[in-house]
């Protein structure tokens, strides 16, 4: 396992759209694509949707393979994960898609005010005990807010109960917009992206008879946001 997880780690430096700054890098100075994803990576002028802890990657590329007129990009802070989906974009030779390797908390220095057009978390770890965590707490949604185009939605999907109540609650407290929410995703007629793209994990959720839920919501009042005081 460990030999292979070495391997995966130097193939992930030959992938020319995987990024993978350092922490310390991130310290120091801005990433050289903010603000130019489009002109100098992708080299056109479609919408960039960013997908936050996208683990192997394999919604990321899933839509991307659906939708070529938009440009897709998936961050995750552990390298053997994004080689799959870094690997599935080296095979089939997928001009928009991108991987960084590093933490959500740095998502600013990567995107510039109104780079991002949506952004996608997809089964995310709940935290039970780390609210602040999450990748829907407040901490985390002023970083959204500082990146996203105005009024553009972020899509949650998980089978966790405690965060989807959770991600109802912060949207409640602050007053903001919801386009749709489910407890139930795949007790509706919706067939889509939504439910025809599952992820290895949300293949296993489903088999256990879990319920995976879905919520989209949009960013439309100003930081600060407000935290739950208790679960």
């Amino acid at each position: 396992m460990a030999k292979n997880k070495h391997k995966r780690f130097t193939e992930n430096k030959t992938f020319n759209h995987l990024f993978q700054p350092s922490v310390q890098e991130m310290y120091e100075r801005e990433f050289n694509l903010k603000g130019k994803w489009n002109s100098d990576y992708f080299k056109n002028n479609n919408p960039i949707i960013l997908e936050v802890g996208c683990g192997k990657g394999e919604y990321t590329t899933a839509l991307a393979e659906k939708n070529i007129d938009r440009n897709y990009i998936g961050i995750d802070y552990k390298g053997p994960r994004l080689w799959t989906g870094s690997k599935i974009v080296q095979e089939k030779g997928m001009k928009n898609v991108a991987f960084i390797r590093n933490k959500v908390e740095f998502l600013e220095s990567f995107f510039e005010k109104d780079e991002i057009s949506e952004i996608w978390i997809t089964f995310p770890d709940p935290q039970p005990k780390k609210i602040k965590k999450r990748l829907t707490s407040t901490r985390f949604l002023e970083i959204y807010f500082n990146i996203l185009k105005k009024n553009s939605p972020i899509n949650l999907k998980t089978d966790s109960v405690l965060m989807h109540e959770f991600t109802k609650k912060i949207i409640e407290l602050n007053n903001l917009k919801t386009k749709y929410s489910t407890d139930n995703l795949y007790g509706t007629q919706i067939n889509n992206e939504l439910t025809q793209i599952k992820t290895y994990y949300e293949k296993q959720f489903l088999e256990k008879g879990m319920n995976i839920t879905y919520i989209k919501f949009y960013l439309d009042k100003k930081p600060p946001f407000i935290n739950p005081e208790k679960e």
